[in-house]
């Protein structure tokens, strides 16, 4: 996605503004044009549904809104079809996890959603290395953590859909920030010369423009990060017309099995909070990376 379209997450939180501002809600709103109220709720969360334009102009009818509301919600409804159409025509309207579909949890397809759609990620991880970071070698070894009786190849099928997410990081305009505690330096999800590739790595990668890679060392003592825990902050591109998508920080379940997201503006600024903290007492990219080293070479000793 890039600025020059509307993601149907910010047309379906156009729409429920709409519906709030009316005082409708979504059980009444959807009997009025003829569909279940979790279709409705899917469409303001910014999920494909099956609901035509006649429904969506009755529907705006039904909320009585303003003229100018309804003529800028019905051409932001055109953008989002239009983008639909010219996705499914390039063919990958479905996405490029689809065919390993077999591979992850039903909720993880909303993540990719998203990553694939934001021009920022900030990642601040305590225990593994982020997955946009990983080698294939220490993926393997966190993939085996849990499943220890996986097939081959249903192993390098995930390897295959990590090497797929990873290729943002060449896109000169996606910007991956990742502040990691010094622990992910000492847990070994893999072998020794696993580690010491994924740590030079690290240092590697640090030296991109778009990537910013920062350590909170175990000196540093108490900090946000501590009680903050593992997550994911992603913000997305500005949007025509206004718009703009607000971002959305991710907290992993256990195990990977879901997790959660968190849109309030108060419960984000306060994850902007804690990673403006943590930047505060990261080391350097450069004493980052001196570090990141040191440890790799430890492991390859």
């Amino acid at each position: 996605m890039n600025g020059a379209t509307v993601s149907r997450r910010a047309f379906g939180r156009f729409l429920r503004q709409i519906r709030e501002q009316a005082g409708k809600t979504a059980l009444a709103a959807g009997l009025e044009i003829e569909v279940s109220r979790q279709t409705l709720l899917r469409m303001e969360d910014g999920l494909a549904t099956k609901i035509a334009t006649s429904q969506l102009r009755d529907l705006l009818a039904y909320y009585d809104a303003p003229e100018e509301i309804r003529v800028q919600a019905l051409s932001l409804w055109d953008e989002v079809r239009e983008q639909a159409k010219s996705a499914q025509q390039q063919g990958n309207s479905k996405g490029f996890w689809r065919p390993y579909s077999d591979q992850y949890e039903a909720h993880f397809p909303h993540y990719l959603r998203l990553e694939t759609s934001a021009r920022r990620i900030t990642v601040h991880q305590m225990i593994l290395v982020p997955g946009l970071l990983q080698t294939a070698d220490y993926r393997r070894g966190v993939i085996r953590i849990d499943e220890p009786d996986l097939s081959a190849v249903d192993l390098e099928r995930r390897i295959e859909l990590t090497a797929r997410r990873q290729a943002r990081i060449d896109e000169d305009r996606f910007q991956l920030d990742v502040i990691l505690s010094e622990a992910v330096l000492c847990y070994r999800p893999a072998g020794p010369s696993a580690m010491s590739a994924q740590l030079s790595w690290l240092a590697e990668v640090g030296n991109r423009s778009n990537v910013s890679i920062r350590v909170v060392t175990f000196e540093v003592g108490a900090h946000r990060g501590l009680t903050a825990q593992s997550f994911t902050m992603l913000e997305f591109p500005k949007l025509q017309n206004g718009f703009v998508d607000p971002p959305v920080v991710y907290v992993e379940g256990a195990h990977g099995l879901g997790g959660v997201y968190h849109e309030r503006e108060d419960v984000v600024r306060k994850y902007g909070r804690t990673i403006v903290a943590l930047r505060e007492v990261a080391l350097t990219e450069q004493k980052t990376r001196d570090l990141v080293m040191r440890y790799a070479k430890e492991y390859a000793a």
